[in-house]
């Protein structure tokens, strides 16, 4: 008995000086495209805070979000697995539209959450800026977003609980008018009111409090820092009388850089954070079009073309990620926004049973510590709402296997094959001369629609 007792005061020590669990922040740009912030090529605005963290880190060339808007691909992120699942495969509107759409009215409370998974393990969980899966315009009986894991939470217009909702003051003289598309009579939360262009500093700061708290209390957290910038309506600080669009939007991006700026100076000031946090970076779909820039690809938000569904991806963590890697580029490493939920569940040695992921884990790709990407396809259906401006013909659903890439109709039709190993702006159609390619990634394309519940796109006729 006697010789057993060094032994437990071994184990004892052991577990005091256990290294702590790692701190994860989230930060989910709004309708930013891939080739928005100047370290991946953007020249009219120089991103400089962000640009730190990538010097810092590492940035991913092949990243993808799930879906070309915005609530379909935040319920992606947020639960690793397809939005179809839940019947959310378009941005939450009213009532009347979404059931006109064959979609849900909010995110099922039973979807797995990457926070739920996190809080129950006892991470410190907040969600700070956009929400977007429920509780929006007119549907006012959406559970509020601390239902889903979150401790605290602080939104928009896009969901329940406490609100910042914007003024969009032009600082030049003009009338301003308060901008809320119904949240405001919602209830289920206090509300304030702010100028659009300092929106987003509300959202920093709040989140800023949060890991405050969480850091004196010794508990790690993991915090949602979603701003609903660069998002329209663009309203920078300032004057912004005769501005066109594209300048407003940079002048808005330029500001969120700024905003979001005091979060990653604390983090990065704390001994204590600095090397127990893991910062993310990305954009929840492509630019709108004659905003962002989608960098040399294809397409904008909405389209399942690549510039619709690629997004920046930005990794910092200067104890994790691999010191050989630090301020580099993967350029070759293929992956998703559902695969994040699956690695940073292993990243944080969180247990999650009985959870279904169709997400893969790629924590040591996220690291810098490998370069594998996804084994199984990655597949897309677009916004029912959205088969195309008229005059346009938009493909309905695509699937990335490898390099190849295939878009077609919901019946297969019209397919669009492209290798990106050679072709990412996908310029050159290969489908005719590749029958036996098309064909194997159609099969596997159409079961993968028909085995997800379905919406009413077909119903949405080409003008």
């Amino acid at each position: 008995m006697l010789r057993a007792i060094p032994i437990l005061l071994l184990a004892l020590a052991s577990l005091l000086h256990a290294a702590p669990r790692p701190n994860v922040m989230l930060v989910f740009i709004d309708d930013m495209g891939w080739g928005d912030f100047s370290c991946f090529g953007n020249e009219a605005v120089k991103t400089q805070h962000i640009d730190k963290l990538a010097s810092e880190g590492l940035k991913f060339e092949q990243f993808y979000v799930n879906s070309p808007i915005c609530s379909p691909s935040r319920t992606a992120i947020s639960t690793g697995q397809y939005p179809q699942r839940w019947k959310i495969s378009s941005y939450l509107d009213n009532r009347a539209q979404n059931e006109r759409r064959g979609m849900a009215q909010w995110l099922d409370l039973k979807a797995p959450m990457l926070a739920r998974f996190l809080h129950q393990s006892g991470y410190a969980t907040g969600h700070f800026g956009k929400w977007h899966m429920g509780g929006q315009r007119d549907v006012g009986d959406a559970p509020l977003i601390t239902e889903y894991g979150f401790d605290q939470s602080l939104t928009n217009f896009e969901g329940l609980g406490p609100r910042v909702l914007p003024i969009l003051d032009p600082h030049n003289s003009n009338p301003t008018s308060r901008w809320d598309l119904g949240s405001a009579k919602l209830g289920h939360g206090p509300i304030e009111w702010e100028d659009r262009s300092k929106v987003t500093t509300r959202f920093a700061d709040a989140a800023l409090d949060f890991i405050k708290k969480a850091e004196k209390n010794d508990q790690p957290f993991y915090v949602n820092v979603w701003p609903d910038d660069v998002h329209s309506p663009f309203f920078p600080p300032g004057d912004r009388k005769g501005e066109a669009k594209r300048k407003l939007y940079q002048r808005v991006l330029d500001a969120a850089d700024e905003q979001l700026e005091t979060i990653f100076d604390y983090i990065r000031s704390s001994d204590k954070l600095r090397d127990n946090t893991l910062i993310l970076v990305c954009s929840d779909n492509g630019p709108e079009k004659g905003a962002g820039s989608a960098g040399p690809f294809k397409g904008y938000k909405t389209e399942l073309y690549e510039g619709g569904v690629r997004s920046p991806l930005i990794v910092w963590g200067p104890a994790f990620v691999a010191k050989d890697q630090t301020g580099k580029t993967n350029t070759s490493s293929f992956m998703a926004a559902i695969d994040l939920a699956p690695s940073l569940l292993k990243f944080t040695g969180t247990e999650a049973p009985d959870y279904k992921p169709d997400g893969e884990v790629l924590t040591d790709t996220l690291l810098g510590r490998a370069t594998d990407s996804r084994e199984k396809p990655l597949f897309f259906r677009r916004p029912p709402d959205r088969p195309g401006e008229k005059g346009q013909d938009l493909p309905d659903l695509s699937v990335r296997d490898g390099n190849w890439k295939l878009l077609c109709e919901y019946d297969g039709s019209k397919p669009q094959l492209y290798d990106l190993s050679k072709d990412r702006e996908e310029r050159n159609n290969l489908a005719s001369g590749k029958p036996k390619v098309v064909a194997r990634l159609k099969k596997e394309l159409l079961a993968w629609n028909q085995s997800m519940p379905s919406d009413k796109g077909a119903d949405f006729e080409r003008e």
